[in-house]
């Protein structure tokens, strides 16, 4: 269906309810090293609940791994610097959506790899720094799979 990447995420709570989040959506998860906390961590378990083993989760060593893996596909960064709102996209399936880390983002040699029209921010009040990660992957894979009409879901 679709693809989400964690860029090197740092909080194993967000990282457990994205799994989550992707076991109940046929999204498959990516994880970019290094990794804030060890795939082992009682926190990120435990935001995952018994979802794990119905995930797709595949951890890369770096960027240019996950790059070349995801070949072919078309890739979507995640960034309040963003200038195109997520929902102005007409996703298709095999579609990619690139998260940076909680505190950090994107590094900027990676989010400028990505057209402008392919930079995605989803609109907050003008005082907002930024949304929970795990929040903005729900908001965005939801959109994406509401305009494929739910399908392989209800």
């Amino acid at each position: 269906m679709f693809h989400i990447v964690l860029y090197q995420p740092e909080i194993p709570p967000n990282t457990g309810n994205i799994i989550r989040l992707c076991a109940n959506t046929g999204t498959q998860l990516h994880l970019v090293k290094p990794l804030g906390f060890p795939l082992q961590d009682k926190q990120l378990i435990r935001a995952g609940l018994d979802y794990h083993e119905f995930a797709s989760v595949k951890v890369h060593d770096n960027w240019t791994d996950c790059r070349i893996h995801l070949a072919g596909h078309r890739l979507f960064a995640i960034t309040t610097r963003g200038k195109q709102r997520y929902d102005s996209i007409r996703y298709t399936t095999g579609d990619v959506l690139v998260f940076g880390s909680e505190t950090r983002g994107l590094p900027v040699e990676i989010l400028e790899s990505f057209p402008q029209p392919q930079r995605l921010r989803i609109p907050m009040l003008t005082a907002s720094r930024s949304l929970n990660l795990s929040n903005s992957a729900a908001v965005i894979v939801y959109e994406a799979w509401r305009q494929q009409e739910f399908l392989q879901g209800l």
